[in-house]
């Protein structure tokens, strides 16, 4: 019998972050990671972005290895230089981040400056992270053309180098040395799970794209996703994705085939900002879906069950 953690005990974890980042389950972690075991052998993220299951997991000491990929390679680049050389990242993000309050121009100036040198090829994780730290909403956008083309929020002058030196230290002491590092497509990495892993998949949502998302250099096809799934299926390897969701009475996306045996979840994302724009009160869940040999050993306490809405595949 696989040993979970009780829900109780994880709801309240907190998750360091390096920077905001769009589209991350930093938030959800503490649900997600109710339907993990408490102890495994590896955890893989195929589509990382800021690695917030990872960073969770890794607080948890629930396993002691990890696999850290995205096919966005500057993203890749922060967080091997978060985790392995901290000091060094944060000093160079310091120096970038204290320029803008002196940069002749002005620090909106500045902001372009530091984009336009990485579309020139200055694509090095401290440039990478001043941009997520300063652009709109931290998140992050390509053009048609594949060069970064978010604009900076005029608003705030992204994480100080305080902050980012306490959350990053913190990450790379969970982390250094624990975690491998790669840049490939996502099927290349479910190729490498082995039975006694975990992966946690977060592709791009059709929500989103179909098969295009700005956030990434290329999307992913549905059917392909649909058959990378049974493939792990077949091979008896457990996972947990996150993928789509609804608003209100609006629905993102297709449901994943129920012929997959998988456990659909929705988990409670909170109030929709652009709801509340418009007036309105409507509460945003996301799914999640889960591999059989997970879903058969998760209880959920009657104290919470009202955090989840469990469908029947």
């Amino acid at each position: 019998m696989i040993n979970f953690v009780n829900i109780i005990n994880i709801m309240n974890i907190g998750v360091p972050h390096i920077v905001q980042y769009q589209g991350s389950k930093r938030i959800l972690a503490p649900q997600i990671l109710n339907f993990l075991p408490h102890r495994f052998n590896r955890l893989i993220e195929p589509f990382a972005g800021m690695a917030a299951i990872t960073i969770a997991v890794a607080k948890q000491k629930r396993t002691q290895s990890f696999i850290i990929n995205d096919i966005n390679s500057p993203l890749i680049n922060v967080l091997r230089s978060a985790i392995e050389t901290p000091n060094e990242l944060i000093e160079k993000y310091s120096v970038l981040w204290n320029m803008q309050f002196v940069y002749p121009q002005g620090s909106v100036e500045h902001y372009y400056k530091i984009r336009e040198d990485f579309n020139n090829g200055d694509q090095s994780a401290e440039n990478m992270l001043y941009l997520l730290a300063r652009c709109v909403k931290g998140a992050v956008r390509y053009g048609s053309n594949g060069l970064f083309n978010q604009s900076p929020d005029k608003r705030r002058n992204g994480t100080s180098p305080i902050t980012l030196r306490k959350n990053v230290i913190e990450i790379s002491s969970i982390l250094k040395g624990k975690a491998l590092f790669y840049s490939k497509d996502y099927q290349e990495i479910l190729n490498m799970a082995t039975c006694g892993d975990i992966v946690y998949l977060d592709p791009p949502y059709q929500g989103v794209c179909s098969t295009r998302d700005n956030r990434y250099f290329s999307g992913i096809k549905y059917d392909d996703f649909v058959c990378a799934i049974d493939k792990l299926n077949q091979r008896n390897i457990d996972f947990v994705i996150s993928y789509d969701g609804k608003c209100g009475d609006k629905t993102y996306g297709n449901d994943l085939p129920r012929d997959l045996n998988l456990k659909k979840v929705l988990l409670r994302a909170g109030l929709s900002s652009q709801s509340l724009l418009l007036g309105k009160k409507e509460t945003t869940f996301e799914s999640l879906y889960i591999s059989r040999g997970l879903s058969q050993n998760v209880i959920v306490p009657p104290q919470q069950q009202q955090t989840f809405d469990f469908l029947q595949t």
